[in-house]
């Protein structure tokens, strides 16, 4: 029998550059036997939140954080101990060569053969048993429980008052600990992650044993509840301890209600609004488009037996033709600025709001779509964005993005251009209102396109020249299709 070896899985490289990603859930718990290629947890990266397969095949000794820590790439992420676990790493490592779609980028490509942490041995026959000297502890009876990260380390901690309440007593904190946890719902798991719990000490009720909505609210009343048991036994006012709660609590005379850290999607929104508003001279037209005739024509595009297209699909259509005259505003900057880099054709972003924060994903070469086939690409790129599902690949390379934010009943807003895109437009709400019509005051279907465009790339003039292509094919857009 070969000996005990140990292997430590490492944080891959994801893709796309990042450096990063948040621990949604664990899948597997210390104890369990995994195989190669079996997910092992849930993590969410700046572009999307993906299941990590584990390399090696074994027994789970380790895990190293918690649902809500961030691990960087090359950190340890689990830790797999297996007399066979070498001829499963060659099996492993000989799918990989062979081109396994199962392999992660960058992981599973070298080895890393980790020595296994020292255990204390075990008791010998007759070895005398040393006792710790307890005399000098607490009068509260201290009990053990697992350090969240790394089950195998304990720490000794005084009974509180959630002992007997519904997150988890400490008698049973080892079992929770290693109960696989069951959350159904995404949006569960983020409110549990909202609330800064941890859905392993969370008692089920739902059905087949799930965590549900109401647990998750449930435990953080009980922790409320704790927390301000322990609050009342705080030192009195004035004390250095009060002192310091008061500096944590409070900012400028206000109870901090909650702190949240920021998830890899935000960092990476963020960084790259930032450097938008850094980078790019930005200027923004806009003006009041007449959409009553597209309004009344969609109805007579659809298919027999079949749905229209949306109106965001048939604006996209038309940005799309106004750009083969005007592709300044589909095109990129060289990285010195030096140079204005145009394409043939165009990469499609559609700003999408979902539970995750705002995403861009992009519809390649979105020029060459029928209104139809415009409809199809949007209606599954939502479907796939607001489900967490979506590809890192699909969420880059937009050479111009559409924002359809009518939607969130808004008619207008000055828009942050998707870097390195050099323009974005946005389509607010399509309302009745009172509209002079041959010097007569009817109701029309009127909406606002606010066009917003980096000014090193074009003059007000040529924007401006683009959104009134777009304003003609809105107001006859039969003429989009050849048929006027």
């Amino acid at each position: 029998m070969s000996a005990l070896t140990a292997r430590v899985f490492r944080l891959p490289d994801l893709g796309e550059g990042l450096t990063e990603a948040g621990l949604v859930q664990w899948l597997v718990a210390v104890g369990d036997t995994i195989t190669t290629d079996q997910p092992i947890a849930e993590v969410e990266t700046a572009k999307s939140v993906v299941e990590l397969p584990s390399p090696f095949a074994g027994v789970v000794i380790a895990l190293h954080g918690s649902p809500g820590d961030t691990i960087d790439v090359g950190a340890p992420v689990l830790e797999v101990a297996d007399a066979a676990a070498s001829d499963a790493h060659e099996a492993y490592r000989t799918e990989e060569r062979a081109g396994s779609g199962n392999v992660l980028i960058g992981y599973g490509t070298s080895e890393r053969e980790v020595k296994g942490r020292r255990r204390r041995p075990a008791a010998r026959p007759g070895a005398p048993t040393v006792t710790p000297d307890l005399s000098s502890a607490a009068p509260d009876t201290p009990v053990t429980t697992p350090e969240i990260g790394d089950p195998r380390i304990s720490r000794t901690i005084p009974p509180t008052a959630s002992e007997n309440r519904t997150i988890i007593r400490n008698s049973d904190a080892e079992a929770a600990a290693r109960r696989p946890v069951a959350v159904r719902s995404p949006l569960v798991r983020r409110l549990a992650r909202d609330l800064g719990l941890d859905v392993r000490l969370i008692a089920p009720t739902g059905a087949d044993g799930a965590i549900t909505r109401a647990d998750v609210l449930r435990a953080a009343v009980d922790h409320a509840v704790d927390g301000v048991t322990a609050a009342a036994s705080a030192p009195v006012e004035g004390g250095p301890a009060a002192s310091a709660l008061e500096s944590d609590a409070r900012i400028d005379g206000l109870a901090v209600r909650s702190r949240t850290r920021m998830s890899p999607l935000r960092k990476a929104a963020n960084a790259t609004l930032s450097r938008s508003r850094a980078e790019i001279p930005e200027a923004t037209v806009w003006v009041d488009v007449d959409a009553t005739a597209l309004w009344n024509a969609r109805a007579e595009m659809a298919p027999e037996g079949g749905r229209a297209p949306s109106i965001t699909a048939l604006i996209a259509r038309f940005v799309l033709i106004a750009l083969e005259d005007h592709p300044l505003l589909a095109s990129r900057l060289s990285p010195d600025a030096s140079e204005v880099i145009e394409f043939e054709g165009v990469n499609l972003g559609i700003a999408a709001d979902t539970p995750r924060g705002l995403m861009v994903p992009v519809i390649p070469h979105a020029d060459a779509l029928s209104a139809a086939e415009l409809d199809a690409a949007l209606r599954e790129l939502a479907g796939t964005a607001r489900g967490g599902t979506m590809p890192p690949e699909r969420l880059r390379g937009s050479t111009f993005t559409l924002n359809n934010y009518g939607g969130f009943g808004v008619d207008g807003s000055a828009a942050i251009i998707n870097h390195p895109d050099v323009a974005i437009l946005g389509l607010g709400r399509i309302l009745e209102r009172p509209w002079v019509v041959e010097g007569e005051i009817v109701a029309r279907r009127i909406a606002q396109l606010s066009l917003v465009f980096d000014h090193r790339v074009c003059d007000g003039g040529y924007a401006a020249s683009f959104l009134r292509r777009v304003v003609e094919l809105i107001e006859h857009p039969l003429r989009a299709f050849g048929r006027v």
